[in-house]
């Protein structure tokens, strides 16, 4: 193979141009669901946040934000937020002062 042409990632920015027609329906109406979940995860509580319905860069934005209000660690999988702990009600605040309607689901 030639120099020059070997790409090993993927650049990020080219792809949130294909992400750009998701982000066309409003915060408001998007299903944002805030759960706790604890299987598989050895008995550790975390806090997933699902239907975000937003590129790579904007979840890791998010994500980085949550982290900070929320003083934990976390991770994006499969475009869902994953908070260490249960975080419910401070996640709840946070993504309706930013605009979206979420709803808590599970126990």
């Amino acid at each position: 193979m030639p120099k020059g042409i070997w790409q090993e990632f993927d650049n990020p920015l080219e792809n949130s141009s294909d992400k750009n027609s998701l982000n066309t329906a409003s915060k408001v109406d998007r299903v944002v669901r805030v759960q706790r979940s604890r299987g598989g995860r050895g008995g550790k509580t975390v806090t997933i946040i699902t239907g975000l319905a937003l590129g790579a860069i904007e979840l890791r934005k998010l994500l980085k934000k949550l982290k900070t209000k929320c003083g934990t660690g976390g991770t994006v999988k499969a475009e869902n937020i994953e908070l260490q702990g249960d975080q419910i009600q401070l996640v709840m605040e946070f993504l309706k002062k930013d605009g979206f309607s979420p709803k808590q689901s599970g126990g």
